[in-house]
């Protein structure tokens, strides 16, 4: 569907109101109720289709800072396969961009070091905002509700999973020495031009679920930039964005997407999964029949020259 028409359709307005809205909230209360045997039905998929594009078109965004530990595992078993490739007392250099809380980056290193002791992790966290990243450099979370979000990061974890990453203090879990060690924390912006000399090049670049709160161009020259911090034939894990934008840009840089879980992890962030069609952020239903299903629901990407 052309973007023109979309952009009309949320600019019209009857007696100064926006039928849009009213169509959106009707749509709401009725797909809820939809039983997965009818959604996942072609007809109801491509519907899906539009309401998610009209919905991403007059969606006021901004960042969100709430997130899980272990939030998708099968992207952090692919992270362990291909760290397992390397060479025995190796370095393995890793960005996390848009770190928030520092769940994610304290995933990664878990799963990392559980995995293969020997090897060398050094990690960069970056995020753009100096609080919460403070907050991510504690590494001690409330075994309530999380400060900034008020919701529970470790809904995911068994209670093994939190007996190994935390020593536990009242109310308090701190994550444990082991997995904190080698982290460099940045207050920055992925968009900054300047970010890849700051930090060097790395392995492997982390950049999920912060590009889908900028607006689609913004997103996309951020993209750009991101990969620039990537090395020759290092990888870039990207989910949680616009997946036009992502296919554009994957298919004008040449990356190659990894097809080892890719409709695992494209399903295993479930909470993206259920928010699809009627908040922007949504990711639509894995679908093989589309041409470019390899590269549009691909989340990692082999970048195999320089950007």
């Amino acid at each position: 569907m052309s973007q023109p028409f979309l952009t009309n359709i949320v600019k019209f307005r009857i007696f100064g109101k926006s039928p849009v809205n009213a169509y959106l909230r009707l749509n709401q209360r009725i797909w809820k109720y939809l039983p997965h045997s009818l959604t996942s039905l072609q007809p109801i998929r491509s519907y899906g289709n539009f309401l998610h594009a009209l919905v991403r078109e007059r969606a006021t965004r901004g960042q969100d800072f709430g997130t899980l530990f272990l939030r998708n595992r099968p992207q952090l078993e692919l992270i362990r396969r291909l760290s397992d490739q390397r060479k025995e007392g190796s370095i393995l250099r890793i960005c996390v961009l848009g770190c928030s809380k520092g769940a994610e980056v304290y995933s990664i290193l878990c799963t990392i070091r559980s995995s293969r002791p020997d090897l060398k992790v050094i990690m960069h966290a970056v995020d753009i905002s100096k609080e919460v990243l403070e907050f991510a450099r504690r590494g001690v979370y409330s075994l309530k509700t999380c400060e900034f979000v008020g919701i529970p990061v470790f809904g995911r974890m068994s209670p093994e999973e939190m007996e190994r990453f935390f020593d536990k203090e009242g109310e308090w879990a701190k994550v444990r020495a082991w997995i904190k060690q080698g982290i460099t924390w940045h207050v920055g912006d992925a968009g900054d031009f300047q970010m890849p000399y700051a930090l060097g090049s790395h392995d492997m670049v982390v950049a999920n679920n912060f590009l889908c709160h900028m607006d689609p161009p913004n997103a996309e020259r951020c993209l750009h930039n991101i990969a620039r911090l990537v090395t020759l034939g290092g990888y870039l894990f990207v989910s949680g964005i616009d997946l036009e934008v992502r296919t554009k840009v994957a298919q004008d840089l040449h990356w190659k997407p990894i097809p080892d879980l890719i409709e695992d992890i494209h399903e295993g962030d479930s909470h993206l999964r259920v928010d699809w069609p009627l908040k922007y952020w949504g990711l639509e239903p894995f679908n093989k029949k589309r041409h470019d299903w390899e590269v549009r629901y691909a989340s990692t990407f082999q970048l195999g020259e320089k950007v």
